[in-house]
């Protein structure tokens, strides 16, 4: 959405249950390409090629999917297809003689599928600054993605003239992981009893909250709350680390258990790069020591790491890159 904003009305939003959600831009609205409400993004089929993630047989969401994929390319012949992480639609978009750009994420994905998605693309996109990349990635890879920087969080000013409250902690739970562990976090509370903890996202609750502690769960104002607070505590999704980066503050990264290593990746480059201290995700830290650490950081490097005109600077590369046909 922050790309399609400044492309002058040149992009469909295409993917699943979009209906209603992307303003006044044209989307396409896929069926759902699930095995069920528990799905984990695995199919279990032994047959499946080498070249793909994910290809159940005899699925018919799948089907109707790529019907309707192929029907809308077919009528409107576009430019040029961005593909957010799927090594199967990159493939498909290809396969129907599109350019492909291929967004990429952090860790070393060395695997045959997305090989041969980084293989079919005519150019990678990171929607991180170059420096976090990790440096076992292979250098044609590399060579061939462009870093934007700042796609996943934009900071209105109003949200980064946020006056800082030096003593507080805020700890952001995001969705794609496990709920948070509301007794462990109580116990780092009364760790710190000197200072005032924040917990969004979800998380459980707790019998014998200390004062010190507030369990949110979901809430509107997130990036606010994280623009001004002493130390920021979350794991090294992009979206945390993005609104971290942005908002400039304190960050204690306790990455996750992902595929391809992508956050301990990432949390080991924000840490070599001088914008993060890294604990155990397990909870079992010495708080205090990591919370004063994570204070002594420069947040001036933080801030170099993002860019404020990233979804702009990604939608006119990408706009020129469609009007030469896809060609890099």
């Amino acid at each position: 959405m922050a790309i399609t904003d400044h492309a002058d009305g040149r992009v469909t939003l295409i993917g699943t249950r979009l209906t209603g959600l992307t303003g006044a831009h044209p989307c396409v609205d896929l069926p759902d390409d699930r095995m069920d409400d528990t799905f984990d993004g695995v199919d279990g089929d032994a047959s499946r090629p080498p070249a793909l993630h994910y290809a159940p047989i005899d699925h018919d969401g799948i089907r109707r999917r790529v019907a309707a994929m192929t029907a809308w390319i077919a009528t409107s012949k576009p430019a040029l297809m961005v593909v957010d992480v799927s090594c199967e639609i990159a493939m498909l978009a290809r396969l129907a003689s599109v350019p492909v750009v291929y967004v990429r994420l952090s860790g070393l994905r060395n695997d045959g599928p997305h090989e041969q998605a980084f293989r079919a693309a005519t150019m990678l996109l990171a929607p991180f600054a170059e420096v976090l990349d990790d440096p076992a990635v292979p250098k044609w890879v590399r060579a061939k993605t462009r870093y934007f920087p700042g796609l996943v969080t934009q900071l209105d000013a109003r949200t980064w003239s946020q006056p800082v409250e030096p003593r507080s902690v805020v700890v952001v739970i995001g969705q794609g992981g496990a709920e948070g562990d509301g007794a462990a976090w109580a116990q780092a509370a009364r760790a710190t009893a000197d200072r005032t903890w924040t917990i969004i996202g979800p998380c459980t609750p707790v019998a014998d909250e200390p004062g010190n502690l507030q369990i949110l769960g979901w809430v509107d104002d997130a990036d606010a709350r994280i623009a001004r607070a002493g130390v920021v505590i979350g794991s090294a999704g992009d979206g945390v680390v993005g609104t971290v980066l942005a908002a400039g503050r304190p960050f204690l990264c306790l990455p996750e258990d992902r595929p391809f290593g992508e956050q301990r990746a990432k949390a080991a480059r924000l840490v070599a790069a001088g914008v993060a201290v890294m604990g155990d995700n397990s909870l079992n830290n010495d708080w205090p020591a990591l919370i004063a650490t994570a204070e002594r950081l420069d947040p001036a490097a933080a801030r170099e790491l993002q860019d404020a005109n990233g979804a702009a600077r990604a939608a006119a590369y990408l706009c020129a890159l469609a009007d030469r046909g896809g060609r890099s």
